[in-house]
């Protein structure tokens, strides 16, 4: 009799159990009903039916239940995988059949061992003990492995209930100041509305400061940051230095916002900002101007080497531009047919707000010294700074705030707290005299590279090629005459670093004419030289 069921509509479908399987299922139920003595001949009749054996099968299964006790089958001995095969597998970077060579010949060269298996065996092994993730894992490290995993999601919550922080170094190459920089992005969103809350962009690695000018227009709701943003419930960040870092732990604390510490490499349990980061690199980045990850043609050249890259300045342009149709225009399948801000606004969960003044100070540092406005302004780190308000001002006692590393601005506050205004350098360099220091000190950086480049070029020996294993020869041949003129410049080289001014001396030319002493010492030195012959 045939195992196989039917769906009700004529369609066979395959069979529960096979009879491997069956006797697993069965044999627990049988031997119960063995033990009370209620076992008959319908019960092994059924089971037989349902698991596609003969019925004398099932006879011989509690058989071999009563006499030995073992309710499965007698397992065969064969091939498993041990710590040591897995251990050759990942030396091998997953090749199985590299694995069967060196189990071959360890089995040859020590006859204690047990024969090697098959390459056919060793594969359906390493199929059966072996999870997918775990051969993608020995074969090409943790990232493959992770791509097998499961991972949950998070029930959706309410607006402002977490957002999610991150950098991303953005693969452009955009200009700045005659030069190819590659710019990073720092940048906040609401998981449960998928609005980007605030960002900013550096033309550099980022810093404190780029996190905290972010989280100002993340918390700002007024234009042109708004509408949405406010205090969040909690921020998901991974573990990075400057998300981490005292000024900002102390600025979202103070407004009892708890920053939760992801372990690091990690990506999984910030999905929302990953997704971002991946998906703003797909629409956008992949478009523009050099970017890093365009095709290549023979020799690893772009197609146009000499296209025009992005200014900074479009570049963020372009970002805004983005971050707006993101938010105003894209409907994620999430959001069921509604745009970012439009979620956000259909939210009813209440607000809070951050007020002005409090934002004044957001994010600001100070060293906890107190100055007095003098008729040049306010005197920080040897500079003076000065603003339109101070104007019959002179004599107050104030408190410098600071955003950490702009040294343009300051933010000048009362004792009492009250924010009075900003301030700005008095005396700041032109733009023209910013970039010729900056060009003087390139050109510096330049000369020194070449000659560490050339001094690496002579400490760099080559060798010739060898065919078996013997030491190396050195090439390059090098005569008496070229060494001893080499040392002799090393030497005056020394000489001139200790005395700048030192200018070693020439042989005398034969033209020239010698003192009457030396032409002495000259005849005194042959004549005693014939004597000796």
């Amino acid at each position: 009799m045939s195992d196989a069921t039917t769906d009700g509509v004529g369609g066979a479908v395959t069979p529960v159990f096979t009879a491997s399987t069956g006797r697993r299922a069965a044999m627990p139920r049988l031997r119960h009903l063995d033990q009370h003595g209620l076992l008959t001949s319908a019960h092994v009749r059924l089971v037989a039916a349902t698991v596609g054996c003969s019925e004398r099968t099932v006879w011989n299964w509690l058989a071999d239940m009563r006499a030995t006790g073992r309710m499965g089958a007698v397992a065969r001995p064969r091939f498993t995988v041990t710590a040591e095969t897995r251990h050759l597998l990942a030396l091998s970077g997953g090749n199985a059949s590299a694995v069967h060579r060196e189990l071959e010949k360890r089995a040859q060269a020590d006859p204690n061992l047990p024969k090697a298996p098959s390459l056919a065996t060793l594969h359906r092994a390493l199929r059966r003990d072996l999870t997918p993730g775990e051969r993608a894992g020995l074969a090409r490290g943790e990232a493959a492995r992770r791509a097998f995993d499961v991972f949950g999601k998070r029930p959706p919550g309410h607006r402002n209930e977490a957002w999610e922080g991150d950098h991303k170094c953005v693969p452009v190459k955009v200009g700045l100041e005659d030069e190819l920089v590659q710019p990073w992005l720092t940048w906040f969103i609401d998981c449960a509305r998928n609005v980007i809350t605030g960002w900013a962009a550096t033309p550099h690695a980022p810093s404190r400061d780029a996190v905290l000018a972010a989280l100002r227009t993340a918390l700002d709701r007024s234009d042109p940051f708004g509408p949405a943003g406010g205090l969040p419930g909690l921020v998901r960040v991974d573990r990075g230095k400057e998300f981490l870092c005292a000024t900002v732990a102390s600025a979202l604390g103070a407004f009892a916002v708890p920053v939760i510490d992801l372990p690091a490499y990690s990506p999984h349990l910030k999905g929302t900002i990953e997704a971002l980061n991946d998906t703003i690199e797909r629409m956008l980045f992949v478009s523009m101007p050099h970017y890093t990850g365009q095709q290549k043609l023979t020799g690893g050249r772009t197609a146009d080497p000499d296209e025009p890259a992005l200014t900074f300045e479009a570049f963020v342009e372009l970002l805004q531009e983005w971050v707006r149709w993101w938010n105003h225009e894209h409907k994620p399948r999430k959001l069921g047919g509604l745009t970012p801000i439009e979620a956000w606004r259909a939210d009813p969960t209440p607000l809070y707000d951050v007020p002005a003044q409090q934002l004044a100070h957001f994010g600001l540092e100070d060293d906890g010294k107190t100055r007095v406005i003098t008729t040049r302004g306010v005197q920080w780190r040897n500079h003076a700074y000065v603003g339109p308000w101070m104007v019959g001002m002179g004599g107050t006692r104030v408190v410098v705030r600071y955003l950490p590393h702009h040294d343009a601005t300051i933010e000048v506050f009362g004792l009492d707290g009250t924010y009075l205004g900003s301030a700005v350098l008095a005396e700041q360099a032109s733009r023209e005299q910013v970039r010729a220091v900056r060009n003087a000190r390139k050109a510096k950086e330049r000369r020194l590279r070449a000659d560490l480049k050339a001094a690496a070029r002579l400490r760099r020996g080559k060798f010739e090629a060898v065919t078996s294993a013997t030491p190396p020869q050195r090439l390059g041949s090098l005569t008496e005459a070229e060494a001893e003129a080499e040392l002799s410049e090393a030497a005056a080289t020394d000489l001139r670093n200790v005395n700048p001014g030192y200018i070693p001396h020439l042989p005398v030319p034969d033209g020239w004419a010698r003192p009457a002493q030396a032409d002495q010492d000259q005849s005194e030195s042959a004549d005693a030289a014939k004597g000796k012959e």
